[in-house]
């Protein structure tokens, strides 16, 4: 990992009056956008089960399409990121949104599990570009007033897509005509609509040299931090592969242990799991990053603890409480970790350490998936949900032992980031 950063990779923001109309446009249309980029990576959850009675998919082939969304987000972000800082936000964007639409296209005919899986590596793509194009032009066009707005638009625009992206899905799935086909459909239209605003709205970023040297992956993380990654890699880790493991077996589990096959229920399972983690950056931002983590890990522990229970009883209003607690600890323990790593950073420190972060989270994500996705051919889901829980009590108890805060020591050329405050209240730190 490289030590030092560099302001290549911070893209020269155009000089545009602030407040002004076309620039209000610009916000409003990348904020659209984001929230409609992530809405449309959560459509096929609640099809889940659809696909399982009407095609024949397994429990290991849903996981598998977990999968090649995960890796397809993680090349994105690795290789891509930086790229709106050379060609502009609008340019990337606008493909950003041209890779979901084609994947949206790609999955309202799904019948084999190769469609299925190609579908979701070009949403992954597309998704990784956005949350790198579409956060960046956000930052860049937030008004001064207030404050907070930029990273609030940028942070929580994701969740915010998730959240609803499953919700209409399963509300369509199960309320609508063409229900394998019309949520892709309406997520098709949100998407040219968003790619219709970006063309008409002003650029932020000008282009700059440089653009295929920005695809070598650059992962760093700075010295003063690098004690923190364990823990960290261990917070990231147990939740985000919850987070995978509800897109992959809850619509299994909902169905065959808590007797629903209500695809709106599944929209609202995975919301339960994905909204609340939105209260983790104001909660966790009253402690220190240390004692935030531990707080947030015991908390996603106690709803794991919620979740197994409900699992074993059969009953679906505890699993929905467990789950929204189990959301909320992730939150918390996420914002602290990533608070923890960008402690003192510089500008050109942010992109790069986002990308460790990422990466992470991401790769954990996926090579779980894969692994209890292989396992479900000889384990019941039951037995997998246990293997997760345990995952869970051994990165809470290493999190409770081993979290530390950062050094409060800082070199002269870093912005200083205080250990109480929340990254995301920095518009630049909102930034992937």
């Amino acid at each position: 990992m490289e030590r030092h950063g560099s302001m290549q990779d911070v893209a020269p923001v155009i000089n545009l009056a602030r407040g002004g109309r076309t620039l209000r446009l610009a916000f409003s249309s990348a904020v659209v956008a984001l929230v409609a980029s992530f809405a449309a990576s959560a459509a096929p959850i609640p099809l889940f089960n659809t696909y399982r009675a009407e095609d024949g998919f397994t429990n290991a082939g849903i996981s598998l399409a977990v999968v090649t969304y995960s890796v397809g987000t993680i090349a994105a972000l690795l290789v891509l990121g930086r790229l709106s800082n050379h060609l502009g936000r609008r340019l990337t964007a606008i493909a950003s949104l041209g890779l979901l639409l084609l994947g949206c296209l790609l999955l309202a005919n799904v019948h084999d599990i190769g469609t299925l899986l190609a579908g979701r590596i070009l949403m992954g793509v597309g998704t990784g570009v956005a949350s790198s194009s579409l956060t960046s032009y956000i930052v860049d066009a937030a008004p001064t007033r207030p404050e907070w707005l930029a990273s609030v638009a940028s942070s929580q625009g994701p969740m915010l897509g998730l959240t609803l992206g499953a919700i209409a899905s399963g509300a369509l799935v199960q309320f609508a005509p063409w229900p394998r086909d019309l949520i892709y459909l309406v997520c098709a239209g949100l998407l040219v609509l968003s790619a219709a605003l970006i063309v008409i709205s002003p650029e932020t970023a000008k282009s700059t040299p440089g653009a295929w040297r920005s695809l070598l992956p650059r992962v760093r993380v700075p010295a003063r931090v690098r004690h923190l990654l364990p823990v960290a890699a261990a917070v990231f880790l147990a939740t985000w592969a919850t987070g995978a493991f509800y897109q992959a077996f809850m619509p299994a589990l909902v169905a065959d242990r808590l007797h629903t096959h209500s695809p709106l229920i599944l929209g609202l399972v995975f919301a339960a799991y994905m909204a609340p983690s939105v209260l983790g950056a104001p909660i966790g931002g009253r402690f220190t990053s240390a004692a935030a983590q531990r707080i947030g890990m015991i908390i996603f522990l106690t709803g794991w603890i919620g979740i197994i229970t409900a699992i074993a009883i059969g009953t679906l209003a505890l699993f929905i409480a467990a789950t929204i607690v189990a959301g909320a600890g992730n939150g918390i323990a996420i914002s602290a970790a990533t608070r923890g790593l960008l402690y003192g950073s510089a500008l050109a420190d942010r992109a790069p350490i986002f990308s460790a972060i990422y990466l992470l989270c991401y790769s954990g994500a996926a090579f779980l998936s894969f692994i209890s996705g292989q396992l479900s051919n000889a384990f019941s889901l039951p037995q997998i949900a246990l293997g997760y829980g345990g995952l869970a009590i051994a990165a809470t108890l290493f999190t409770v032992l081993a979290a530390r805060n950062p050094h409060t020591e800082t070199n002269g050329n870093s912005s200083t980031v205080s250990n109480h405050g929340d990254p995301h209240s920095h518009p630049d730190l909102a930034r992937p």
